[in-house]
């Protein structure tokens, strides 16, 4: 298992220097990526102070060598996907491949997309992700793409260079169980973020939750035709420091990463917190 930090990009996280020496801090403490958020104003009505999550993440990858690096998650649907897909292609090759995109709708939709006149229809945000993640992988292969979508369109362009990483920068998808949708989409790229109940106070998994959403995954995956193909299933809280028995038994329902996050309210947006636990490093799976 592997192990991730997750940060929001606001608050304190919307300085790129506060974001820098905390990724410096993570590779340190022996943490195995860093993730930022990708809003744009998140909850309005707060009026946050809110970076770019591109920029947050060059910052990023100027101080690191080791650590993955990506969005957790971006909202596919409100990026033109060639502006997107040349983002990623550049820090990928800025960072050596070591990019990871997370995707998804994207939350809270009235203020993320409602606010600046755009769709807000959950179905037609769906058809646009799925869309727009058909166009980044075509215009990643680096071939002659052309493609007709209802919402898309690319007619004829070479999209070079491409990422370091072959086929693509892997793509994990968010969503939140038992919804089944995600998990289906997930299922046709490289990974899962699946949000569970009482993820955003980063309450600790329920096993049995986990283990109800890894057997869907699993047939959601022998049903196209990516059962053998490597595949990445993240969870998220708060842990606590050195050995966790809960680890291992992640690891036997499949979970390939543990994403350690800071529950919602007066420390979300606060680096004190988040560092000191960066510090004590990952917990630890125990001893045979």
């Amino acid at each position: 298992m592997r192990f991730s930090v997750s940060i929001p990009n606001f608050g304190d996280f919307a300085d790129p220097e506060a974001v820098a020496v905390l990724a410096q801090a993570v590779e340190h403490a022996g943490w195995d990526a860093l993730f930022v958020w990708d809003h744009m104003v998140h909850e309005k009505r707060l009026a946050r102070e809110i970076a770019d999550p591109w920029i947050l993440l060059t910052a990023a990858a100027m101080v690191t060598s080791r650590i993955k690096l990506g969005t957790m998650v971006t909202p596919v649907a409100r990026r033109r996907p060639q502006k997107l897909a040349r983002e990623v292609t550049t820090l990928d090759r800025l960072t050596g491949g070591r990019m990871i995109l997370g995707v998804g709708l994207g939350d809270p939709v009235d203020d993320e997309y409602g606010a600046f006149g755009e769709p807000t229809d959950r179905r037609e945000l769906a058809a646009r992700l799925d869309e727009g993640l058909e166009v980044l992988d075509r215009l990643w292969s680096g071939e002659r793409t052309t493609y007709e979508g209802t919402y898309l369109t690319v007619r004829d362009v070479v999209f070079r260079p491409t990422p370091v990483q072959r086929p693509r920068v892997p793509i994990w998808v968010g969503g939140r169980w038992p919804n089944k949708a995600p998990m289906r989409r997930a299922a046709r790229w490289d990974g899962a973020v699946p949000i569970m109940a009482g993820a955003w106070q980063a309450e600790l998994p329920v096993l049995a939750e986990v283990q109800a959403m890894g057997a869907y995954l699993r047939q959601a995956r022998r049903d196209a035709g990516r059962a053998e193909e490597p595949f990445d299933v993240v969870i998220g809280g708060s842990s606590p420091d050195g050995t966790w028995p809960l680890l291992a038994d992640l690891a036997t329902e499949g979970v390939t990463w543990w994403d350690e996050r800071m529950p919602f309210g007066e420390l979300l947006d606060t680096a004190d917190p988040i560092r000191r636990r960066v510090d004590q490093g990952p917990p630890g799976l125990p001893a045979d």
